[in-house]
């Protein structure tokens, strides 16, 4: 176990009468990089202005290095807390250039250091060609690491982004995010993002708290929120999929139309009780030789592999991921199999 650097221990807050956050609680460790994932207005962002200083709680209590730093009577203010910060639309200075906007909370440091800092930082984020450059001359890609090298430039003990790659496109967000991840990693930097989108915060996070309405649904790795979903709405809201109904067997089988399923069962009830069982994209195997059939009633091409989107016999609809070069027709028939050694199953009643 490493040394917890933030801890939220039931943290509530309330707009008036709303409730946004529901008695929230999470650990990070230092050097881990931790993330809220979630929909619109579920709370996250609020979350991490909480963290960051920038709105109380009204119950709770939020510790850094094991020191409370907000509670319902207790505030530490933001610039108190070694905490830096990255906004989702950056907020860089204009009449300033790179250099000066990443040494801008430098203040305690010596013009000499100030200057061994910023050329330390400008060399982290590769951006020491373009140090004199002002920010409306720099590209969206380019603007993000500014913003990063400036939260870094005073060493936070924790580092906060806020939906930090929302204004970029989606194949320069999917580099930065790996990037990202690689300077935190590199400068031992403990961070929280914030993001409603789940390759973000899969590209980048250790760990994930799925959150709604204002309460974190599972905070766990990106692989056991994908196959091990603690309820329907993180199985609905992580990856892609479909809830097919099934029978239990017994403690390892499960029965649905595509056959017999066996595996670890998530969610286990008597045998004979009706369950609905996800099926992801991945767990349907294209088989030109399996007597099971499925019509092909959407296809998305995505250069690799083609989405596709196949009707059972019974009606019922599954996705599947297939191989680009197996290109089929609206409706065709394919052939196809379910290979899965764990099942995610729910009880029905549980709606």
């Amino acid at each position: 176990m490493g040394t917890v650097l933030l801890q939220l221990n039931n943290i509530r807050q309330t707009y008036g009468e709303q409730v946004v956050i529901h008695d929230l609680s999470l650990t990070l460790q230092k050097g881990d990089i931790g993330c809220l994932l979630g929909p619109s207005g579920c709370g996250k962002t609020t979350a991490l202005r909480c963290i960051a200083g920038f709105e109380p709680v009204s119950a709770g209590e939020i510790l850094l290095n094991g020191v409370c730093v907000s509670s319902a009577d207790f505030l530490v203010l933001p610039e108190q807390r070694r905490i830096g910060m990255v906004f989702q639309d950056y907020a860089l200075f204009p009449h300033l250039d790179v250099a000066a906007n990443i040494g801008f909370g430098l203040h305690r440091l010596t013009r000499v250091e100030c200057e061994r800092r910023v050329d330390e930082l400008l060399q982290v984020v590769q951006l020491t060609n373009v140090s004199k450059k002002y920010p409306h001359e720099l590209s969206g890609g380019q603007q993000q690491r500014v913003a990063l090298a400036r939260a870094l430039a005073p060493k936070p003990e924790l580092l906060l982004l806020d939906e930090p790659f929302s204004n970029l496109d989606v194949s320069l967000r999917e580099r930065l995010s790996m990037e990202v991840r690689e300077i935190l990693k590199d400068q031992g930097i403990t961070a929280i993002l914030v993001t409603h989108d789940q390759a973000e915060a899969f590209a980048i996070a250790d760990e994930i708290g799925v959150m709604h309405q204002g309460e974190i649904q599972q905070w766990d790795t990106a692989f056991n929120l994908y196959h091990r979903p603690v309820n329907r709405f993180v199985a609905n809201f992580v990856g892609q999929g479909v809830f097919l109904p099934g029978r239990v067997i017994n403690a390892q089988q499960i029965e649905i139309e595509l056959g017999i399923l066996t595996g670890e069962i998530s969610q286990l009830c008597d045998s004979g009780c009706k369950v609905d069982v996800l099926v992801r994209p991945d767990d349907i195997v294209y088989d030109d030789a399996s007597p099971l059939q499925a019509t092909v009633i959407h296809k998305a091409f995505r250069g690799a592999e083609i989405l596709y989107t196949l009707r059972l016999v019974n009606g019922a609809k599954v996705i599947a991921l297939v191989p680009s070069h197996h290109n089929h027709v609206i409706g065709e028939k394919i052939g196809i199999k379910l290979e899965t050694d764990h099942i995610v199953a729910f009880h029905r009643s549980t709606q």
